[in-house]
């Protein structure tokens, strides 16, 4: 008992692929169009029958009028071909695999066999979005919504194209601007997150860009007393930027420090990295910034992380009040579209990106148009 399948861009094709290898007599005991994976974009609209030489059952071919030799085949007895019937019927099932019947497949054949049809265009852009690590569920989402919304001579208009994408891609990546400090009037902003993602260098960056380039009164909290010369790490920035800094350990000792900087316009507070899946450190930390009370509390995730691990960080971080998302390290990333999902699910803006290690330098301001164009490598943001 042979069953073989065969794939083609129309039903006809893969009919004639039938004919050609098993003969006029073989029998079609199956066909469906496949309609998820990359295929689908790649290859264009894919049919697939599944067929047999030696299992008779009534022929769903045309019946030809020209002489043909009679077959060597035997037909399967009824039991046999009921019990097989019925265990390919199951597997199919369970495959969860929407199928459709060969009439159907007529019918619909040149209905929908032009609009399937794969531009270029779109398929330059399917690999774009691919390379930048955007998941092939989001990327086939906008294609589809750019394909639907433009008519086939517009589809060849590769710049009218990458600009639907673009703007597409904008509106996902939603951004909420920098931290704004009104002098005279105080303003406490907190940077959390999962360890190694570099909270305390983006600390040193915006305080040195806010006191000597904004000319702003500003001050430093560190309550990271668990990492190994987390400490002196920033007391050495503080020490360079010339910026009072105080150290804390307890809730108590927070109120304190805050009102020894009350004076000041900003007070960045590095908190210690924390891992999402340790619940005592989470509830620690809520504790110190409810005594804090800060104005901002910007999670800070690694752009070389995965999806998953930037996923759960904020929805664990989500529970100590996060405002924003802050994206690090853009430097050492092959692509930014692994943040997409992090942003549909978390529904938190970005504030900052770095690109590398320099104080002051590698900091700036996200911007959602230049953060698309960067994922479609347009520019060289």
């Amino acid at each position: 008992m042979e069953v073989k399948t065969y794939r083609a861009s129309s039903l006809q094709a893969a009919l004639e692929q039938v004919r050609t290898e098993l003969g006029p007599d073989a029998s079609v005991l199956h066909t469906r169009e496949v309609k998820h994976g990359m295929l689908r974009w790649i290859a264009g609209r894919q049919i697939e029958v599944t067929a047999s030489a030696t299992i008779k059952v009534p022929s769903r071919f045309p019946t030809s009028h020209a002489h043909t030799a009679p077959t060597t085949t035997k037909p399967l007895p009824p039991a046999d071909y009921d019990d097989f019937r019925a265990k390919y019927r199951a597997a199919l099932k369970r495959s969860d695999e929407h199928s459709e019947s060969l009439v159907e497949h007529l019918s619909l054949e040149a209905d929908r066999a032009k609009s399937n049809e794969l531009h270029q265009s779109l398929f330059e852009l399917f690999t774009k979005l691919i390379d930048a690590e955007v998941s092939e569920e989001v990327a086939r989402e906008m294609l589809e919504r750019v394909r639907s919304g433009l008519s086939s001579a517009d589809l060849n208009d590769r710049m009218l194209v990458n600009s639907r994408v673009s703007r597409l891609l904008e509106d996902e990546l939603k951004c909420c601007g920098p931290i704004r400090v009104t002098p005279g009037i105080r303003r406490i902003v907190s940077l959390v997150g999962p360890t190694g993602v570099g909270k305390t260098t983006t600390i040193a960056k915006l305080a040195a860009n806010f006191h000597l380039r904004e000319k702003q009164r500003v001050g430093l909290i560190t309550v990271d007393t668990y990492r190994i010369a987390a400490v002196d790490q920033l007391r050495t920035y503080a020490d360079i930027i010339d910026l009072p800094m105080e150290v804390v350990s307890t809730p108590r000792e927070m109120r304190t420090a805050i009102a020894r900087l009350s004076g000041l316009d900003l007070i960045l507070m590095d908190t210690a990295g924390r891992s999402p899946q340790d619940d005592l450190r989470i509830q620690e930390l809520k504790a110190m910034l409810a005594e804090a009370r800060p104005d901002e509390v910007h999670v800070v995730l690694s752009s070389v992380a995965s999806t998953a691990s930037m996923r759960q960080a904020t929805e664990r971080f989500a529970d100590v009040g996060a405002t924003s998302l802050l994206l690090t390290k853009l430097d050492e990333t092959t692509g930014l579209g692994n943040i997409l999902p992090v942003l549909r699910n978390s529904k938190l803006p970005i504030s900052y990106i770095t690109n590398g290690q320099n104080v002051p330098e590698d900091i700036a301001s996200a911007d959602s148009r230049k953060l698309a164009r960067a994922i479609l490598r347009t520019e060289s943001d």
